[in-house]
């Protein structure tokens, strides 16, 4: 005690000991905010119960100021993260060129990338990672496994694989290679005359893949373009800009950019337009955020493009990457983006237990919300609305379930590994003796019924008859995957489609650009369906 004493005297401090509690009160040092940081570290870093490493110390300093900012699209980046995010804004890394997942504990491949050591190797959806090299990675989650099998492109690595149906492990080597991953997986066209891409991510890649995709389908006779943005969360500004100029007149607004210092900076399309005579429809969700956004925006502003579908996100912020010291990076929000009408399509969020919340959270768009919104001017003098996301020209939500279908629905989700698992098990030995024109039979919703229920899932026969057309769907869609790949599971899908059926039936009728709006604006009110139950 009369240690503690003789340093409170010397240090001009006051210790003040509570019972039960132990805490040492001391009074507020009068000095400025780098003082009183390093004041924090010192102690904790001196006197906390537990030994910290100098360099975490300093790290979780630095992850709680970027908290503290509250906004949920300010990071900061651990070296391995940062790897990750240049990964996945990049569309190359060294690995094998498989997509892998937990399945219950089971490390499952779901997706194989074509060109790929793994595709070269006969990899398949379903297989089951046991070993990488010599550790076993039971337990282990995706991202310590995929850590594992990324490197170095050339390097080796030594794998176990287990099959469905085969007893034997299988035991592979595979020489790391640089794996894309593709922006645009595919691009198809409909009815024989409408292109169709989805494009599913801003990456360094994005806007070539655009450019060879709405190319090709043009020279093969398109009469009109479906650019797919739904469920895209964006990536790097230059190709949302080099996407626009595909579309846009040389000299047109793409976007400003506005910093704190209140300068603006412009961006404008630099080249002349790929096609200004094809009529374009843009797909967006509510997960269609940031750069896709920015093209979206653009488009309607312009009158170059139909919006069809669901609101958009909503993220008018950006980030800019500033590398740090020790492999590390800051990923900070620096910046506000308009749209070339200047609508702003901020939507303010926070980020609550790891998940996006609304400060002030939106009812389901209709027309009267639509027209509750700030108002602004196309460039042909069409309302287009700000507010929050980018307002669709013409509402479409996805098809409902049925009553019957909700209720299978909700018998399924308590157990959805188990079904997912019994789902792809059987979709996969389906697919070794189907030809792609297959058609799904009773036969296999029975089979799938059972498989199941011998993983504890029980539905009522009636209620599975009464949704025969929702668990079609799910095995049409599996099993169309394993025996023709995205493309042909996609044109089976339409049906179940109704933004896509919807922008097809307005290309159908229209045959350009202004005939669209032109429909668009004979459309009924509230187009919008309610949302899927869950």
């Amino acid at each position: 005690m009369r240690r503690i004493r003789k340093a409170a005297v010397v240090g001009g401090v006051m210790l003040l000991p509570l019972l039960g509690g132990a805490f040492l009160l001391t009074p507020k040092a009068d000095r400025d905010g780098g003082v009183l940081l390093d004041q924090v570290l010192s102690l904790v870093s001196t006197r906390f119960v537990d030994t910290l490493d100098a360099g975490l110390l300093y790290e979780k300093a630095a992850r709680g100021l970027v908290k503290e900012l509250n906004d949920p699209y300010s990071e900061l980046f651990s070296p391995k993260e940062m790897k990750e995010f240049t990964a996945n804004t990049g569309g190359h890394y060294g690995g094998l060129g498989m997509q892998i997942e937990d399945q219950k504990g089971a490390i499952t491949i779901s997706k194989v990338f074509p060109n790929t050591p793994a595709e070269a190797a006969g990899m398949r959806e379903g297989d089951r990672i046991l070993q990488v090299d010599t550790l076993l990675v039971r337990g282990w989650t995706t991202a310590q496994v995929a850590d594992k099998l990324t490197g170095t492109p050339g390097t080796q690595v030594k794998v176990r694989f287990g099959r469905p149906g085969v007893a034997t492990p299988i035991d592979l080597k595979f020489t790391r290679a640089v794996i894309h991953v593709p922006a645009v997986p595919y691009a198809i066209m409909l009815d024989q005359k409408i292109g169709y891409v989805p494009l599913q991510r801003f990456n360094e890649t994005a806007a070539a893949e655009t450019r060879e995709a709405v190319q090709r389908m043009a020279k093969e006779g398109a009469k009109g373009i479906i650019l797919d943005f739904r469920g895209n969360p964006g990536g790097i500004l230059e190709q949302s800009l080099q996407i626009s100029n595909l579309f846009l007149k040389e000299g047109q607004s793409i976007l400003g950019v506005r910093s704190r210092s209140g300068e603006e900076q412009g961006y404008k399309a630099e080249k002349g337009a790929l096609l200004l005579d094809l009529p374009i429809v843009v797909l967006t969700d509510e997960y269609t955020a940031s750069a896709s956004e920015i093209v979206a925006g653009a488009l309607q502003d312009h009158d170059r493009a139909l919006i069809v579908g669901e609101t958009s996100f909503g993220k008018g912020l950006v980030q800019s990457v500033y590398n740090l010291d020790g492999g590390y990076a800051l990923k900070l929000t620096t910046a506000k983006w308009f749209t070339p009408s200047g609508r702003s399509i901020q939507r303010e969020r926070k980020f609550v237990n790891g998940q996006f919340v609304e400060v002030q959270p939106d009812t389901t768009e209709t027309e009267a919300t639509k027209k509750a919104k700030p108002a602004y001017k196309s460039d042909a003098g069409r309302v287009v609305y700000g507010g929050g996301g980018v307002t669709p020209d013409v509402l479409v939500k996805d098809d409902t379930l049925t009553s019957a279908e909700q209720l299978v629905s909700r018998a399924l989700a308590p157990k959805s590994q188990e079904v997912y698992v019994a789902l792809y098990d059987y979709a996969l030995e389906l697919s070794k003796q189907l030809p792609r024109d297959f058609r799904v039979s009773a036969a296999w919703r029975d089979e799938f019924r059972r498989r199941i229920a011998a993983k504890g899932v029980v539905v009522d026969s009636t209620q599975w008859t009464a949704a025969s057309r929702y668990v079609d769907r799910l095995l049409e869609q599996r099993v169309a995957r394993f025996v023709a790949g995205d493309s042909t599971a996609k044109r089976r899908d339409i049906a179940f489609d109704a933004p896509l059926r919807k922008a097809i039936d307005l290309l159908d009728k229209g045959r350009s650009q202004h005939d669209l709006f032109t429909l668009a604006a004979a459309q009924p009110r509230d187009v919008a369906t309610p949302k899927k139950s869950p």
